[in-house]
């Protein structure tokens, strides 16, 4: 017997082209032959397979004007966007499902469950954190508007018809205020995969037109070519180190920065090689970090703020040698996807200790975990002292390759496929 072709609609209350989650569950969606609806703001392109998938389409919110107030600001805004919500509701294709992302909480989770109610939609909730908790971070856990966002999320939530969240520890928080949840952790899309060398010099010459500090004549400061034209790496290259932040602050950027100045002092007296360092991602606080680096005249230590095509951000993180995340969840209960896709092309990483981590990250075991600027650059000058012939630090990759490698047998498909899809069918 046929399973039934769903209309089924996901709504972003932010960029598109920045939600790759609810992207990835939307191409899912659409392979099995269901037609997916998305709402959301268009500030970032979606990825290029979004885009030629045919039954995948997505319709755009109107940006909110701005009012100087803050409190009448806010409430403005939260009339729009639900104003503008219920309009694009009426000019889509009616849904089985509707599935939010959350947070932010308002007003979509009351605007959607409501819209789900009348048209007698099932209404899904996909939790990546909570929508308080991030509002606690620019006000306070006592502010009435926190206060209030808890009880919507809390509201609603218990009144979902099912719940996803991405780890095991914020599905038992969840269960402690009456929200039953499922474990959907992110996997990596088979787009995060390693490389070959060719594919690695290829990307670098690509990318060296735009940012020629890699560049070194002919060549990469990383990759040549032989007397017999095969790609090798070179014996005195750089090291090549790569992170991806929102630059907000709830990823401080401040003690990435310290560590990079630490590895600058410390250069010549500790056997280092001159380090490149992409930071790729957008963000309010990008200018004023980027100002502050340039005015550090750094002699070993070179930064590239790029922002990279969907295509090419895959490609970066397997040309690297060593992944940063500095994300802190401001519930304590989300992981960083950042970290996912470094695993899917088997890159390790340096990330920021916090709470649930260790259902990603585990220590000395796949990757190393730091608490502060201090530990960070520890751990930063420990991987690249002798590099690229230490051999201790080079038993520790291949361990760290052995059990990435092992990660990379689950990808986002089978995973969704297994647990997901029973909701949506």
């Amino acid at each position: 017997m046929t399973k039934e072709k769903k209309n089924v609609c996901i709504v972003v209350l932010g960029d598109i082209g920045r939600s790759p989650r609810m992207q990835y569950h939307a191409l899912s969606l659409s392979e099995k032959g269901h037609k997916v609806d998305i709402l959301g703001y268009g500030d970032t392109a979606p990825m290029p397979s979004i885009k030629e998938a045919p039954s995948v389409y997505y319709h755009y919110l109107c940006p909110v004007p701005q009012i100087p107030l803050k409190l009448i600001n806010y409430a403005f805004k939260t009339i729009f966007q639900a104003l503008n919500l219920l309009l694009l509701f009426c000019t889509i294709r009616r849904p089985k499902v509707l599935m939010v992302q959350n947070p932010p909480a308002i007003p979509s989770l009351a605007v959607c469950w409501l819209f789900c109610r009348i048209i007698r939609a099932k209404f899904v909730i996909d939790w990546h954190n909570y929508a308080h908790t991030i509002m606690a971070l620019g006000l306070h856990q006592d502010h009435i508007l926190v206060q209030i966002t808890k009880k919507c999320e809390d509201f609603i939530g218990a009144r979902a018809d099912y719940n996803f969240c991405v780890t095991n520890a914020m599905r038992q928080d969840l269960a402690g205020r009456n929200i039953k949840a499922i474990t959907l952790y992110d996997k990596p899309p088979e787009i995060f995969k390693q490389i070959s060398l060719n594919e690695k010099h290829e990307f670098l010459m690509r990318i060296g037109a735009t940012y020629t500090d890699i560049l070194d004549g002919d060549e990469t400061v990383f990759t040549k070519k032989d007397s017999e034209g095969n790609v090798v790496l070179k014996p005195t290259r750089p090291g090549f180190l790569v992170s991806s932040t929102s630059w907000t602050e709830d990823e401080d950027f401040s003690i990435l920065f310290s560590a990079l100045a630490d590895y600058e002092n410390q250069h010549n007296t500790r056997k280092l090689p001159d380090l490149i360092c992409f930071i790729t991602g957008k963000g309010h606080l990008k200018e004023y970090y980027c100002q502050k680096i340039q005015q550090q005249n750094w002699n070993h230590v070179k930064v590239i703020t790029p922002w990279l095509e969907s295509n090419d951000y895959p490609l970066i993180l397997a040309s690297a040698d060593l992944g940063v995340c500095l994300h802190t969840s401001s519930s304590g209960l989300d992981l960083p996807m950042k970290v996912v896709d470094m695993f899917g092309c088997c890159l390790p990483v340096l990330a920021y200790d916090f709470n649930c981590l260790h259902e990603l990250v585990i220590n000395g075991k796949n990757s190393y975990t730091f608490t502060s600027a201090e530990e960070l650059s520890g751990k930063l000058l420990n991987w690249f002292e002798d590099f690229p012939v230490n051999k201790e630090q080079m038993k520790i990759q291949n361990q760290f390759k052995g059990e990435l490698e092992s990660f990379q047998k689950l990808r986002w498909k089978e995973n969704w496929d297994t647990i997901a899809y029973t909701v949506f069918n």
